[in-house]
């Protein structure tokens, strides 16, 4: 009613001059959605167009350069990799995590664990690959004393190198960032419902198989698949560790930018690029439907 017999005065009581303008607390989310535009959608928007960009016009051949065989396994090794670690990760973290959940909330201990896999999860690249060379590397020192003692870990070849050798190292950070991130979920359980299914007669599977179990499947779930869209853009350790070949996309990209015999594609990096954009895009949409069902049971 005050607005029409103001009409210079918007809904919020603020005057307007010239039309609408938007209310004073969007001005605060200005420089995150320049954030986002810069780093996100103006490089998204560069590989898109790289992707079909030729040297006279639009053209889909960069598109059909993804179809070589060697490219394809690149693509299944990936999805290998990133799977494999994930589930190392998943499994492996969410005991761990648990473990931490069960403890004080406050202790000691948990604050060790968490501050321990916060600076773990970010341990990669150069570091982490110089870290295990140095360790179990071919004239690692873990290598060589079990050598010393009659044990040869790489009697059928050196796998550091090699695609179980990646997945080893990545499951080195793949595990604290399954902590980290699968922590909350196992903290919003309410002992109260453990104390249901005892009263009703249940044992302590009857609790996992049927009340917590349905309970944070959605959300380890959801933390697999960030763990795996997180090894499937990882570049930099694999390109420590193994430095000839593309046995994976990253390292397909990294080939086709900077090739060492003159035949540099950029465009056919781009097309490489947005196949990855498209399968992270896809892990992404799925992480975010199982975060919606977490969370109507989780507070």
């Amino acid at each position: 009613m005050a607005a029409l017999v103001n009409p210079e005065k918007s809904l919020a009581g603020r005057p307007i001059q010239g039309g609408l303008r938007l209310p004073l607390p969007w001005l605060g989310t200005v420089p995150f959605l320049g954030y986002v535009a810069l780093f996100l959608v103006l490089p998204a928007a560069i590989v898109v167009a790289g992707a079909f960009a030729g040297d006279h016009g639009p053209t889909l051949a960069n598109l059909a350069a993804l179809t070589q065989p060697y490219i394809v396994q690149s693509f299944v090794n990936s999805v290998v990799l990133s799977a494999a670690s994930a589930s190392i990760g998943a499994v492996a973290g969410a005991v761990l995590a648990y473990a931490v959940a069960s403890g004080d909330p406050r202790g000691p201990v948990r604050r060790l664990v968490t501050a321990g896999c916060g600076v773990l999860s970010q341990f990669g690249g150069v570091t982490l690959a110089f870290a295990f060379i140095a360790t179990i590397g071919g004239e690692g020192f873990i290598t060589l004393w079990l050598q010393h003692h009659g044990i040869n870990i790489y009697a059928n070849g050196v796998w550091l190198y090699q695609l179980s050798g990646l997945t080893l190292v990545y499951a080195y950070f793949q595990i604290p960032l399954m902590v980290i991130v699968f922590l909350p979920a196992l903290d919003s359980i309410r002992p109260q419902w453990r104390e249901a299914t005892a009263s009703l007669g249940g044992a302590s599977w009857h609790y996992w198989r049927y009340v917590a179990g349905p309970i944070l499947a959605p959300a380890f779930l959801g933390c697999a698949l960030l763990l795996f869209a997180n090894a499937f853009s990882a570049y930099a350790t694999a390109a420590a560790l193994i430095n000839q070949g593309g046995i994976i996309v990253p390292l397909q990209i990294s080939n086709a930018l900077s090739s060492e015999v003159g035949l540099a594609q950029a465009n056919v990096a781009s097309a490489l690029a947005l196949g990855m954009v498209l399968v992270v895009a896809a892990v992404t949409g799925l992480y975010t439907v199982l975060q919606r069902r977490t969370a109507r049971w989780l507070p």
